[in-house]
């Protein structure tokens, strides 16, 4: 009796070892962007980290961090190949920068509304740059979030390119959102994401410009007393996983971190819209000025330089962006 007791006592051990050798082993998943927590961009992509953690039985864990708490844009776009970071959030022109004809999806008043980003988003168009991204990166998009439209926020009325001669313009750090400001004379000005607001606040830069609920979120709207709509930019996030990453994968657990992803751009997305349905009216609340201004000159301006110099896509894939219908 007392060898059998110790045979089941080593049995049960054993077990108990091997048990948490597997909970031990859960993969750690590195899930970067730099957008505020209380976006819907971060919020959803936690609902689906969960998610994942679930349908993997607890193989995978993904850690989404938030607020470039992982690095600038630039960085996390470089450590996808590093290995630094496992997936990201990150715009066109982010990507663009590996892979140039991808841009064209980021460029100023590119895209008609966002019933034509949409289009773009499944068309054999993207299939074939998001193909051209993979072989110049090894890395691969999955998922499109709509960011929103881009709006320019100032201390003074922007109603034509006149208004914006000289202005020093907060963008982005990549060439294609200088477009816009070019366009229109304006002066524009690299600075990174996190550092925007105290630049506005200090008198660094004199505007900025991203989509309402962008501005909401990062209180853009405390040190700047006009948001006027020029929806520039039909802009929008994609989601990309790092090659080394992707790599290791099975088809079925790969098929799971997409199938999850996209679900939480499509929710994030309709978060979005349903934002910028509401969020005029309730920046007027706040005080500040919405000035709905007449798009036209500021778009004839800026088109006017779609395949100039700027330009990082052939005029055959400009011509096929703006035949989708």
């Amino acid at each position: 009796m007392k060898k059998r007791f110790m045979l089941l006592l080593t049995i049960a051990v054993a077990f108990t070892m091997v048990h948490a050798g597997l909970v031990m082993a859960a993969t750690k998943v590195k899930f970067a962007h730099v957008y505020e927590t209380s976006e819907p961009y971060h919020k959803r992509m936690v609902e689906a980290a969960e998610i994942i953690k679930q349908r993997t039985e607890g193989r995978y864990e993904m850690e989404v961090f938030a607020a470039s708490s992982l690095g600038k844009e630039v960085d996390i776009n470089q450590g996808l190949a590093l290995g630094t970071v496992d997936i990201i959030y990150t715009g066109n022109l982010f990507a663009g920068k590996s892979f140039g004809p991808l841009s064209i999806a980021g460029a100023p008043y590119m895209f008609r509304d966002t019933d034509h980003w949409r289009k773009y988003t499944t068309s054999d168009l993207f299939k074939e740059l998001g193909a051209g991204y993979t072989k110049a990166t090894g890395n691969y998009i999955v998922a499109h979030t709509y960011y929103g439209q881009r709006h320019a926020t100032s201390n003074k009325p922007l109603n034509s390119c006149a208004d914006m001669k000289n202005l020093k313009i907060r963008v982005p750090n990549a060439p294609l959102y200088m477009m816009f400001p070019k366009a229109c004379e304006a002066n524009p000005t690299p600075i990174a994401f996190a550092e925007v607001y105290l630049a506005l606040q200090q008198g660094v830069v004199d505007a900025q410009e991203n989509p309402l609920p962008t501005i909401k979120a990062k209180k853009f709207y405390e040190v700047q007393k006009f948001i006027n709509l020029t929806g520039h930019i039909s802009d929008s996030l994609l989601t990309i996983i790092g090659g080394p990453f992707y790599n290791k994968l099975s088809d079925a657990d790969r098929a799971i971190f997409i199938e999850e992803m996209e679900a939480a751009a499509l929710k994030a997305s309709q978060d979005i819209v349903d934002a910028e349905n509401s969020l005029a009216e309730w920046f007027e609340a706040q005080g500040v000025t919405v000035n709905r201004v007449d798009i036209t000159p500021f778009r004839e301006a800026t088109m006017k330089l779609h395949n100039g110099p700027d330009a990082t896509w052939s005029k055959d894939v400009y011509d096929r962006l703006q035949a989708i219908k």
